[in-house]
């Protein structure tokens, strides 16, 4: 909604929709990623079910493949071979006509990590690391976390609160914003950044004693974090 209604002379608080553009549409996100130095799995956009075939074998399986646009994990799924991937991006293409199919390389035996963070365009704090309990691929709307982390060592925390205020401050977020990353080894890889509040906010307020939401939403109307 908030392009239309920006369009339309309305007035968006907080991170607005360009950013939103930035980090949901998979060229222009790509381009940060590149610009900031971060990994990302191989990863591809096809508009057409020979497109997304065609990307399938290069990046090689097993992939993850989505929609785009979609929230909440809304028919995504793990594949390992060509004949079921063809059948699910035709189905995709049905149920979704006129939208793009992302896909990419799935990090098998993975740790995936959530972080919500809030930023007033300047300065950016980490409201909580959540470490998934279930490895990579199980949809954090399915998964269990734990605040905070158990087993990741602490560069790799130092790394993940480096990488989400270099990714605020490209995107100029103001209010809240989640951030998916997997670390498999000694890498650190971005899955998705979403410039809005997720469903861990009011988990996370309440571990650490801190109301995220009500934070950022005097951040989107004005304040700053130093001010708060």
């Amino acid at each position: 909604l908030a392009r239309g209604l920006w369009k339309e002379g309305v007035p968006i608080l907080g991170t607005q929709p360009d950013a939103i553009d930035r980090a949901e549409d998979r060229e222009l996100f790509g381009r940060i990623v590149d610009k900031l130095g971060l990994k990302q799995p191989a990863s591809e956009i096809a508009f057409d079910v020979g497109g997304a075939l065609d990307a399938a074998r290069r990046i090689g399986f097993p992939v993850l493949v989505r929609p785009s646009y979609v929230l909440g994990g809304r028919s995504m799924e793990i594949i390992y071979d060509m004949k079921t991937l063809e059948a699910f991006i035709v189905r995709v293409f049905k149920l979704f006509p006129g939208n793009a199919v992302l896909i990419d390389r799935f990090l098998e035996d993975a740790v995936e990590v959530d972080v919500d963070a809030v930023s007033d365009g300047c300065v950016t704090v980490i409201g909580g690391i959540m470490e998934h309990i279930e490895e990579a691929g199980v949809h954090s709307g399915d998964s269990a976390c734990v605040l905070p982390s158990v087993t990741l060592p602490a560069k790799i925390l130092e790394r993940i609160a480096e990488q989400t205020r270099l990714i605020a401050g490209e995107l100029k977020v103001v209010g809240l914003m989640n951030i998916q990353y997997a670390v498999k080894g000694e890498d650190l890889y971005v899955l998705e950044v979403n410039p809005r509040a997720s469903r861990t906010v009011p988990f996370v307020s309440k571990a650490i004693g801190r109301p995220l939401a009500r934070i950022a939403t005097m951040v989107m109307l004005g304040r700053t974090l130093h001010e708060i």
